[in-house]
This record gives structure tokens, sequence and C-alpha cells, in this order.
């Protein structure tokens, strides 16, 4: 089952968070604390959402966060799917699929045309899984960040 998140899931969403940066071997990178998450997800403008899969007896198998994104070409909004994480127990059994469906169904609904995500180039058993569902890579991007000092500098600071 897919539900939407509520403030009293904020704890397991962190915890799950967690778990994806070290799977991702990053733990080190994952800073934001449950307040930020809180607000980020709640607050008076809530700047992400976040979707969760629960298994049939109620435990949380995993989640999706994601945000709305803009397509200047298409002149539509999309999702940007942040993270998306099933609990390596919980894998195989069609969580990760129903997670991404509801995200696709949302666009759908509401016109977006684009659901977009970025994959780590080691991550081998999620490309195979997103290209069984059809997702295509693109290539063509390369995706650039700036943070940190690099960030503080060209911001003046």
């Amino acid at each position: 089952m897919i539900r939407d998140a509520t403030p009293a899931d904020v704890p397991v969403i962190h915890a799950m968070i967690r778990e994806l940066a070290e799977y991702e071997k990053a733990l080190h990178e994952a800073r934001a604390s449950e307040e930020q998450l809180r607000e980020a997800l709640f607050g008076e403008r809530p700047a992400a959402y976040a979707h969760l899969a629960e298994t049939e007896d109620g435990q949380v198998a995993g989640f999706a966060l994601w945000f709305l994104n803009f397509s200047t070409w298409r002149g539509v909004h999309g999702i940007y799917l942040e993270d998306l994480y099933v609990r390596p127990g919980q894998r195989g059994g069609g969580h990760g699929k129903a997670l991404l469906a509801s995200l696709a169904r949302i666009c759908v609904e509401r016109g977006y045309e684009r659901l977009e995500w970025s994959v780590l180039n080691w991550n081998e058993p999620s490309i195979d899984f997103y290209r069984a569902l059809g997702a295509q890579p693109q290539d063509e991007w390369t995706v650039y960040r700036l943070t940190d000092g690099a960030l503080a500098e060209l911001g003046g600071e």
C-alpha cells in the first residue's frame, strides 16, 4: 500500500534517508535533521512531498521523496524524485514499482509531462529495475552541483 506521509512519519523517513545514504556510501553527507524534514514536508510552504510504501501488516517498507520541477521547453511542471528507497528486507516485493507508479499517476492526473531522477552509475540493481519499467537514461546530460565552500564562494560569502 502507498500512502502520503504524515508529520508522525518524519522519524522513520529520517531513518530511511540515513539508511539510503549508508547504502550509497555517503552517510557523512546526510546532514538533514528531523526538524528540517518536518519543515520541508509539512511547514507553511512545503518544499517537498513524501509517500510511504507499507507492508500488509503496516510496516514501512520504503519511501519516495519528491518535489516539483518545471520544463521551460514543455511549459509545465514535472516531478523530480529526490530519493526512492526500499529497505533491503522488503526489496522484490513490488514496493519500489508501486511508489514510482504513484508518482506517475500524479503526473498523469495533473498534466505533468516528466518524472525524472538520478541514479549512481555503480548502482546496477537500480539501473536494471528502472530500465525494466521503461525508464531511459539521459546520457547526453551531466549533472553539476555546487555545495559547501564552492557555493559560498560563488554566492559571495
